[in-house]
């Protein structure tokens, strides 16, 4: 075995053990050192849920002030939801893994790709595992030009933006919960938390969805037997680039 796969098998061998002595802890009735008030707190203390919040309270706000709807705009967010894996997983793979390129004498590599590159280089540095802010000071405009553009009232519009960012600080939460040092209680956020790091200790290369285990992976062929995947050498060093 060598040294980078033994390192991989290490890490993931204690997220596990973390985990068991979870769930033991719990069943016993003993206190775990990590609580979810704690977990909460730390999420506030970093600029992308704060600038997600502000965007989602003026989006209800706006909603609200619009008035009354139409029935057909309920489809808005149940679509929205449906589509989210599939969503996730080719920004996933399209935007996050990018891989620089040249184009004459520039180089295409974007902020939210150069980013993600160093989330994979330390999956436990939690400032990284937010979107930049950066990226969140132009993303707001775009997504409200994109929603006057694609509806035809007003409502549906607010109807949209309030989705949209619904959606946003729920993955957004998901992400740096699957991060954060709380363990998983459900069985099936046990499933997301170890699909998750299956992508970030294994290979790069599948599990691409975050606030799912597998749906847009199974679908797209990206969810593989974990044993039968061989340890990624640039698993942390995305496309063997330094940063």
């Amino acid at each position: 075995m060598s040294p980078r796969e033994a390192h991989a098998q290490r890490r993931l061998a204690d997220d596990e053990a973390r985990l068991d002595k979870y769930v033991g802890d719990r069943a016993a009735g003993r206190r775990t050192q990590l609580t979810m008030g704690a977990v909460f707190a730390e999420f506030w203390r970093h600029p992308s849920p704060w600038l997600l919040g502000t965007c989602l309270v003026a989006a209800i706000t706006g909603r609200v002030l619009a008035g009354r709807g139409s029935w057909w705009e309920l489809a808005v967010p149940l679509g929205l939801v449906a589509v989210l894996p599939v969503v996730e997983w080719v920004v996933h793979v399209f935007i996050l893994h990018w891989r620089p390129r040249r184009l004459g004498p520039v180089t295409l590599d974007p902020l939210l790709a150069r980013k993600h590159r160093a989330h994979h280089a330390d999956p436990r540095a939690i400032p990284l595992v937010f979107i930049p802010w950066q990226a969140q000071l132009w993303l707001a405009p775009a997504w409200t030009l994109l929603a006057w553009l694609v509806t035809p009232t007003t409502t549906a519009m607010f109807t949209l933006l309030t989705a949209i960012y619904a959606i946003k600080s729920g993955y957004e939460w998901t992400h740096y919960l699957l991060h954060s040092d709380y363990r998983p209680r459900s069985a099936w956020y046990r499933k997301v938390w170890r699909n998750h790091r299956l992508h970030h200790y294994k290979s790069e290369h599948y599990w691409f969805t975050v606030t799912t285990a597998g749906t847009a992976d199974r679908l797209f062929g990206t969810a593989p037997d974990p044993s039968t995947v061989p340890t990624s050498p640039t698993v942390q060093r995305l496309h063997d680039l330094a940063l």
